[in-house]
């Protein structure tokens, strides 16, 4: 676990490493200057200068208009469809009213088709009972 003490908010917050995470923060370390101690610098950029360097890569992969923050609804989006519950999936997100967790777990037309889905297989077993 990591606990981040500085965020937007100022409060901290408990981050689990994944060995997913685990490996791109491994290679995140080797690649950082000795003394820095930020973990995501690039050509000596931090965050802020990682705007342009964003916009670029995304024209060039055919996405133009995203914006880095996409992620974090991304990332909200995919804790639910993995069965994460709600309530820890907004502290990982640090969310803390109800309200911004739903702006950004965005019900698509696949969610509403597989609710469909769901509701038939459910509704055939209950023929048979």
């Amino acid at each position: 676990m990591w606990n981040i003490t500085r965020s937007k908010t100022g409060a901290a917050r408990i981050l689990p490493i994944t060995p997913a995470l685990k490996i791109v923060l491994k290679r995140r370390r080797a690649r950082r200057v000795e003394g820095d101690a930020k973990v995501f610098l690039h050509d000596g950029l931090t965050r802020r200068g990682w705007d342009s360097s964003w916009a670029r890569a995304c024209r060039a992969a055919g996405l133009p208009g995203r914006h880095l923050h996409d992620c974090r609804r991304t990332a909200a989006r995919n804790l639910i469809r993995a069965g994460v519950p709600e309530r820890i999936a907004m502290v990982l997100l640090g969310h803390k009213t109800r309200s911004m967790f739903d702006r950004y777990n965005i019900v698509s037309d696949r969610d509403l088709r597989q609710a469909g889905e769901r509701l038939t297989d459910y509704l055939k077993t209950q023929k048979s009972a």
